[in-house]
């Protein structure tokens, strides 16, 4: 009874009813992919049909409070990978396919306090383009969902950047360390995100130009459950790592309902020999650029884009970049283009192809398949719809 009585003179009697927002997307894939070496290693080929599936519902609870619940497909069999995928390949003699939790946050946005709802305070797991400033894949995937707590100014409770300034900054929890010898979970590898950006117009043209710091701690004690990082070259889970991020937009329009963005991203690892001995000073440096023309949001229109990127061994964390330009072991040590289109078929149904070519940047000093140069050529046919 006090703690009604209390509720009720603070005006907490009654809940509110929620707005409900579904929504969802289906992806049907065809995806060819061929590994070409320059000796006599056998080449590695591969054509799969594939699926993505994910939806879920927004709720806005009242002016100051959203939460939101997703659900996606999954591959649990490849549990690192998943981390930067959402696909289902069709196998297993028709068996079901997988359902897991992809995204599961509050959105706390006060009014009081002077805020306005200016800021957000996130809290759960999250998309990584609603939850940063995000212009493409070079540090994180797009399928990436961050865990953890996200502070943001300049953005509005769906995740898009506002005009003007911008200030983003996370603490995310990467794994859960036992230590077996004391009995205690201590030293869990986690990660920090500071950003800052602004976004403007200038001659007619929109913009965004930004700074941000990934600061990746503890990645020597991961749990047994993800070990399998350590197959990778040169066991990157004991290497900390500091990336600093450059990004830009630029965009405007060619007619009123086509639209061009030019975008670029420079990553930098802050983190050298001195910090960790498996560290190549030379070799800590990663940057993407592209173009981008059209946005097929209506039936009738189609989009182009292409993106030349360059990712050094030491550079980005591995398991988070986009693992469709990995060669060989390696989502890291490429470089190599990327072209793709789409067309808007009908209402809410796109149609698109993406072709990806890629090689091996460091191949010095490797043995077996790592040390015959391989070049990557990927051919990715989809049909998306949305509902």
């Amino acid at each position: 009874m006090y703690f009604v009585a209390l509720a009720s003179a603070f005006g907490f009697n009654a809940a509110e009813a929620a707005d409900l927002n579904w929504n969802g997307d289906v992806r049907f894939r065809y995806e060819s992919q061929q590994v070409k070496k320059t000796s006599d290693v056998k080449d590695y080929s591969r054509d799969r049909y594939r699926t993505r599936v994910r939806f879920g519902v927004d709720a806005w609870i009242n002016d100051e409070l959203s939460a939101t619940v997703k659900l996606a497909s999954g591959d649990i069999g490849n549990a690192i990978n998943d981390t930067v995928s959402r696909n289902e390949t069709y196998d297993g003699l028709f068996r079901p396919k997988s359902i897991y939790l992809n995204e599961a946050f509050l959105d706390y946005h006060p009014m009081s306090y002077g805020l306005d709802g200016k800021v957000n305070l996130v809290f759960g797991k999250r998309d990584v383009a609603k939850s940063l400033v995000w212009v493409n894949d070079l540090v994180y995937d797009g399928d990436i969902s961050l865990e953890g707590v996200t502070v943001q100014y300049g953005k509005d409770s769906a995740g898009k950047e506002k005009d003007g300034l911008m200030f983003v900054a996370g603490y995310y929890f990467l794994d859960e360390q036992f230590n077996a010898t004391n009995g205690a979970f201590e030293n869990d590898p986690f990660l920090t995100i500071a950003q800052a950006a602004y976004r403007g117009e200038i001659y007619d043209m929109g913009y965004t130009i930004g700074i941000g710091d990934n600061n990746f701690r503890n990645l020597g004690h991961f749990s047994s459950s993800v070990q399998s990082l350590s197959a990778y070259p040169y066991s990157i889970n004991v290497a900390d790592r500091n990336v600093v991020e450059l990004f830009g937009t630029l965009g405007g329009q060619v007619t009123e309902t086509l639209p061009w963005k030019l975008y670029g991203q420079y990553a930098f690892n802050t983190s050298s020999k001195t910090d960790d001995a498996r560290i190549d000073n030379s070799k800590r440096k990663a940057w993407l650029a592209g173009i981008n023309v059209g946005d097929a949001k209506q039936p009738g229109q189609w989009a182009l884009d292409f993106n030349f990127n360059h990712i050094e061994r030491d550079s980005v964390f591995p398991i988070f970049t986009d693992s469709d330009r990995k060669v060989s072991n390696w989502n890291t040590n490429t470089e190599g283009w990327e072209v793709g289109a789409t067309y808007h078929l009908v209402q809410n149904m796109t149609v698109g192809a993406k072709y990806y070519n890629y090689r091996q940047l460091d191949h010095s000093g490797f043995t077996g398949a790592d040390s015959t140069n391989p070049r990557l050529h990927t051919l990715q046919a989809d049909l998306v719809v949305k509902f």
